[in-house]
């Protein structure tokens, strides 16, 4: 198994879960874990085509017989007004969510075939959800994700291949908990998005307690060893934002307007 993503967080805790299972682990990030029973680290930079090349030759060489599974974590939070956002930050969120996945999974994919193996692809809630103000650059990459896994679930079941689709809600990790300070950070001095900046950060700072970990690694262990996965699994999804969604847009827009206008 290839975990990316694994250097803490949620894909560390999945990594040690596997590993204290069985599994032999590839536990890849750009500053990977500490070796430990069943698990290797792995040195990998999911936004450069060599480093992910040189990362898989390393785990073919380890599974020679083919690879149970990819697990897609590595990923960044991106957030700010969309007008004032700097082009590369958006570039990279673009390309560390969405392109890094296509890279580890495009490379990936001859040692999952002869494996055997599944794809799973942690998207979040906020892939399904309308985008709220201020959190569009983090759902633009998750929405992309999810467009991304259908296609990709269409092409492979003709060989063989399941893809699944992770979608965490709020979970424990320094993700969640600097959204706050991410957002504070985003905003250019004298924006006219400063009071609206202000109000969202302090609303992701009462929510950055979010779920215990141990609850998604628990379904992520169900989607890569059940012998028919689901498509998709949602997994403790906001109450609000999952209300918010699926009111009639024109009622949920007034109910931002009312919230965070002030």
């Amino acid at each position: 198994m290839l975990i990316t993503g694994a250097g803490g967080g949620l894909g560390s805790a999945a990594a040690r879960v596997f590993a204290e299972r069985g599994w032999q682990v590839f536990a890849a990030d750009l500053v990977p874990p500490e070796p430990a029973p069943n698990q290797t680290p792995l040195t990998l930079d999911v936004t450069s085509t060599a480093s992910v090349s040189a990362a898989i030759d390393t785990v073919a060489a380890g599974v020679p017989d083919g690879l149970g599974c990819v697990v897609n974590f590595a990923g960044v939070l991106g957030v700010g007004p969309l007008v004032e956002i700097e082009e590369d930050l958006l570039r990279r969120v673009l390309d560390v969510n969405v392109l890094g996945t296509y890279r580890v999974n495009k490379a990936a994919f001859p040692l999952l075939r002869a494996g055997g193996g599944r794809i799973l692809n942690i998207s979040s809630e906020v892939g399904w959800q309308r985008a709220l103000p201020l959190n569009g650059p983090y759902a633009m990459s998750k929405h992309a994700i999810e467009a991304y896994s259908d296609a990709l679930r269409r092409e492979l079941m003709f060989v063989g291949v399941p893809v699944v689709v992770i979608q965490p809600g709020p979970f424990r990790t320094e993700l969640t908990g600097g959204a706050a300070k991410a957002l504070n950070a985003a905003v250019r001095p004298g924006s006219p998005f400063e009071a609206l900046t202000a109000r969202t950060a302090r609303l992701a700072g009462r929510a950055a307690a979010g779920a215990d970990p141990a609850e998604l690694t628990e379904v992520i262990w169900t989607a890569a060893t059940t012998a028919r996965p689901r498509r998709r699994y949602s997994v403790r999804p906001d109450r609000g934002r999952r209300f918010l969604h699926h009111l009639p847009t024109p009622v949920a827009d007034a109910m931002l307007r009312r919230t965070l206008g002030g």
